[in-house]
This record gives C-alpha cells, structure tokens and sequence, in this order.
C-alpha cells in the first residue's frame, strides 16, 4: 500500500473529535482478546486492560513514536500460565513472564550488536510454524471443557444448556468473520461474546452479584512480587515459559512485516527490530511486574490500520489511554467476570483453532517442501511432543514438557540435521523508504 494513499500517516494528528472516535475503533478491536486471556487463565481483566495500554505507550516510546502498533494479551503464554499456576501458583507464572522479557532485552541487545538476520536463520518457518500449531491444539480440551462443563460442588458436569452458549457464541463469531466487511470482520471475538452473553441472559445463567457488590470506580487486582505472592525462581517455571518465546519473537517479526507493507515503511531497519522486540519486552516485564499477562502486538489493530488507512500513533496511544482508564471502572469489570465461561469456552474453540491454522498457514505461505526429509522430520517429531506431552522430568522443580520441550527440540534439530537451507533476505529488503 502506497503511504501516499494514508488518510492520516504516521505523525499527523487528528482532530479531538476523530482522535477520540479512532482510538475507540482500536480499543474495541484488541478489547474482546485482551481481556478473554486473563479470564483464562484466572487473572483480571481490569489489570489485563490497563497492562496493555502501558504496555502499548512504553512501545510507542521505545520506537521513537515510528511504529503504530498495540500491545494485547498473548494467547501463546495460556497453557504455560494454567500448567505454573496448577503446580506452584499464579505467582510463578508472573515471575516466568519476567524471564521471558529478558529474553526479548538479549534479543533485542543482539539484534542491536550484530544485525537481524541470524534470527530468521535461528527461527524458520519449519520449526515455528509447528510450535504454532501445537500452541494451538494443545489448548483445544481447555476451550471444549469451558464450553460444554461446568462446576458443581469442585466436580465438573455435563451441561447441554451451557453448551449451547458456547455454540451460538461461535456461531456469532464465524458468521461475523464470513459474512460481514470492514470493521465488523476484525472484532468477530468482541461481537461472539456479546451476542453469547445475549442468550445467556435469555437462557438465565448469568450472575449479577458481582456488578451490584462493586464500586464504580476501583483500582484492578494488583499481584505484586513480594507482596502478593513468594519471589520463588524455578528450573522449571523458566523452562515452561522461556521456550514460548521462540513463537512470539517470530510472530513479532511477521507482524513488523505486515505492518511495515501496510504503511510503506521498513520498520525492521528503523527504528529497528531492536527497538520493536526490546518495546515488546518491556511492555510484557511491566506486565508481568504487576499481574498481568505477557503481550505482543495485535494483528487486529494492524488490520484496522490496513481498512482505515490511518495510520497515526496518536489514534494507538489515544486507544492506550482508553484501555487504561477503562480498567479503573469498577463496576464496568465486574460485568465482564459476567461472562458465562460456556461463552468464553465458545469463541475459545474459534480462537485456539485460529492459532493452529495460522501455523499451517505459515508452511503453506513459506512454501516448506514436505517432500524434503528433513523438513517432515522436525515437523513431526514437533508435533507430537508438543501435543502428545512429552515431558524430561529431572527433579521435582525441573521439568520440560509439553509445546517448551517441542520448541526447543525444534531449535535443536534444525540446527544440528543436515541440509538446512539458506534464508533469503529478501523479506528484510523490502518496503524501504523512500
């Protein structure tokens, strides 16, 4: 896309009236993913909100103002967080989000050192784009069990009438991909759970004790290091979470791609991919820090950007600014724990299954030749570690298992088989400003 078609480019600034009407497209476009994270895996929407409009700002300020792109809750980081918080408590999962941002701080000083082609060299489509799928199906019992099971007394039971809050929300969902333009196309998650959360009140099981016992104004469900829970490091906790950052560095990158083309700019040359994956990084230790889930940036909001052709950073931080304020609305959060979790179950089966398709996407994109042994030997032994759970188990607080365990056996294969094939820099040499 040419930039001289942009409606509004990068730095220019839009009037109160349209900044404001903008950035709510925006807000509205991440609103339905950040929060259904956190409802997850059992943190608050109202600190999953506001997280990713800090973690939104800090980025703009790493990238020089360059980059117009939102920071969401991470969907790869679901399973890690439910496996930690089951063993050791949600605190463990927090302190494994921090390591995780240290990762993208040596990334990035790296990249910064050295350039950014050896990590497309590290990380090719062969062996993210597998880790993808596993991420992906591995969380499809998760989405099946909240839509069809809920719980009586701590025992789980069949409900038909829960279930069927989960299949009209999925039918929201895919009717508002397939059959609807524009906007409406790029929210189908937020319109699933509104039109879910309809037939659940018709159907009489949502519960408003919780709306009538919360303030209008309360500040989100803080969980501090030291304070909320014990700063314990683990073998383990590192090597669940750590791994997982192979697939978001490298959905990073693609999204600096995508967006670069959008708005006629090479944003893996400047500002750099240094300074992108180290916003990134931050944004998620800031998360982390106080109770919120890791981030990455949010094809949603690039998809926006693509149909609005408005590109301007003061729409992405006015957008950031909403999330932040909204997450101080007490009474506001309290209807969103609302949600039935048969409908968050529901648009979960849409959503999960989205992650795996993106990976086989990726093959297909990358053009991997399954003809080729090598390529169908790393694909399948990924495959089935990461979803057949696969576990090296050295000690009581050292485990590798599951998609940690699939992605580095992936790293390790490609590097040590023979005939790895070369990584063009075609991709790096595009978009270039004029």
């Amino acid at each position: 896309m040419s930039n001289t078609q942009a409606i509004l480019d990068i730095h220019d600034k839009p009037s109160t009236g349209k900044l404001a009407t903008l950035s709510i497209q925006h807000m509205f476009a991440m609103f339905g993913a950040t929060i259904l994270v956190p409802q997850i895996v059992g943190l608050s929407p109202a600190i999953a909100l506001l997280t990713s409009g800090i973690a939104t700002l800090i980025f703009l300020f790493i990238t020089k103002f360059q980059v117009p792109a939102y920071l969401g809750s991470s969907f790869a980081f679901i399973a890690p967080i439910l496996f930690l918080t089951k063993q050791a408590g949600i605190g463990s999962a927090m302190i494994g989000s921090l390591f995780v941002a240290l990762v993208y701080f040596i990334v990035s000083l790296v990249i910064w050192k050295t350039g950014y082609k050896w990590i497309m060299k590290l990380l090719p489509p062969i062996v993210v784009a597998p880790v993808i799928i596993v991420i992906g199906l591995a969380l499809s019992p998760v989405a099946v069990d909240m839509a069809m099971n809920i719980t009586v007394n701590n025992v789980k039971e069949y409900s038909m009438l829960h279930f069927t809050a989960a299949l009209v929300t999925l039918a929201a969902a895919v009717i508002a991909t397939l059959f609807f333009k524009g906007m409406i196309s790029l929210m189908p998650v937020l319109i699933g759970i509104i039109v879910g959360y309809v037939y659940s009140l018709i159907i009489g099981i949502v519960d408003y004790t919780a709306v009538t016992q919360a303030k209008w104004i309360a500040a989100p469900d803080f969980l501090l290091p030291g304070i909320d829970y014990e700063f314990i490091i683990t073998p383990t906790l590192i090597i669940i979470m750590v791994p997982i950052a192979i697939v978001t560095i490298s959905e990073h990158i693609g999204h600096q791609l995508v967006l670069g083309k959008i708005v006629n700019r090479n944003y893996i040359k400047e500002p750099g991919l240094h300074r992108s994956i180290l916003g990134d990084g931050l944004g998620t230790f800031i998360s982390g820090l106080i109770g919120g889930p890791p981030k990455t940036t949010y094809g949603e909001n690039i998809g926006v950007l693509a149909i609005t052709r408005v590109y301007s950073v003061y729409v992405i931080a006015g957008a950031a600014v909403l999330a932040i304020v909204f997450s101080f609305f007490g009474k506001v959060m309290a209807l969103i724990s609302t949600i039935p979790t048969a409908v968050l179950g529901g648009i979960s089966i849409l959503l999960f299954g989205i992650i795996a398709s993106s990976g086989l996407r990726m093959l297909v994109d990358s053009k991997i030749d399954f003809g080729d042994k090598r390529n169908l030997v790393i694909s399948s032994i990924i495959l089935v570690i990461g979803i057949g759970g696969a576990k090296l188990h050295f000690s009581e607080t050292f485990v590798i298992e599951g998609m940690a365990l699939a992605a580095i056996v992936g790293v390790i294969l490609n590097l040590v088989l023979p005939g790895r094939p070369q990584v063009s820099d075609d991709l790096f040499e595009e978009n270039t400003t004029e």
